[in-house]
C-alpha cells in the first residue's frame, strides 16, 4: 500500500528472555486507583467507580535498569512522577468476564505515568479534558515486559519510586482499589480491547516534582525495574 505520507512508526516494549517485542496498540490509563493518592488529589475513593484515560503509543519510552531519558516537556512548571503496575493484553475481547478477565494479559512491567500536573489540575478544576496534562510524547516510560508464563498474575508486591535516591513513593500493588481483572472487565464493556493494548493501573500516594537532572528508579516486586533521567527541554 502506498501512503500520502510516511506512515506512523511502530512504538515496542522489550519482552525479558526474547528477541520478539510487544508492539504498543493504545495505552489505558487508571485513574485514581490507590485510595491514598485520590485524597491526596481531593477526591473521595470510596464513591467512584473506575475511569480511564488515555495516551498515545508515542508515549511510550523503552526503560530498563540501563538508564533511559525524557525531556522536560513543555508549558509546564509541575512535572510529576507516577509509578505503576503495567499490565500488557495478548488477547483482545468485549463484554470480558470477570472470572476471564486475566486470561487476556500477556504481561506486566513497571511504568512511569509522566504528568504535567499543573496542566492537568487546571484543566479539571475548569471541567476541560485532561489530555495536554496526561496525554504526550514521552510521557510513559516503560519497563521490560515479564510474561505470565514466567511471573504469573501479580496481586501483591512492593511498589515504590526513588528520585535521586531519595524515597517518593511506596506502596504495594495490593492497595489497588480495582484490580487488574476488574480493571479489564469494566474497560472491555466500554471499549473491546486488542492485542497490543498497554493498561497502566494507577499510582499510590506521594506523587512529586522532577527537573531536569532527577533520576527517577522505580520497582515493582517480581519485575525488572527501571531507571529515568529527566532532560532539559
Amino acid at each position: 500500500m502506498k501512503y500520502a505520507v510516511p506512515a506512523a512508526p511502530v512504538f515496542s516494549l522489550a519482552i525479558a528472555g526474547s528477541e520478539e517485542r510487544f508492539p504498543v496498540n493504545r495505552v489505558f490509563c487508571v485513574g485514581r486507583n490507590y485510595a491514598a493518592h485520590a485524597r491526596e488529589m481531593g477526591r473521595d475513593p470510596d464513591r467512584e467507580k473506575p475511569f480511564f484515560f488515555m495516551k498515545p503509543a508515542n508515549a511510550i519510552v523503552q526503560a530498563g535498569a540501563g538508564e533511559a531519558t525524557i525531556p522536560y516537556p513543555p508549558k509546564t512548571a509541575n512535572f510529576h512522577h507516577e509509578i505503576e503496575l503495567v499490565a500488557v493484553i495478548g488477547k483482545g475481547g468485549a463484554n470480558i468476564p470477570l472470572e476471564q478477565a486475566l486470561e487476556h494479559v500477556y504481561g506486566y512491567a513497571v511504568g512511569l505515568d509522566m504528568t504535567r500536573r499543573d496542566i492537568q489540575l487546571e484543566a479539571r478544576d475548569k471541567g476541560r479534558p485532561w489530555e495536554f496534562g496526561k496525554s504526550f510524547a514521552k510521557s510513559a516510560p516503560i519497563g521490560t515486559i515479564s510474561t505470565v508464563a514466567d511471573v504469573g498474575h501479580l496481586t501483591e508486591g512492593a511498589i515504590s519510586v526513588t528520585v535521586n535516591g531519595e524515597p517518593r513513593q511506596s506502596s504495594d500493588i495490593s492497595k489497588l482499589i480495582w484490580s487488574v481483572a476488574e480493571s479489564i472487565a469494566f474497560l472491555s464493556e466500554y471499549e473491546a480491547l486488542e492485542p497490543g493494548d498497554v493498561i497502566m493501573t494507577g499510582t499510590p500516594e506521594g506523587v512529586n516534582a522532577v527537573v531536569p537532572g532527577d533520576v527517577m528508579f522505580g520497582q515493582v516486586a517480581g519485575l525488572a525495574p527501571i531507571m529515568v533521567r529527566v532532560e532539559g527541554a
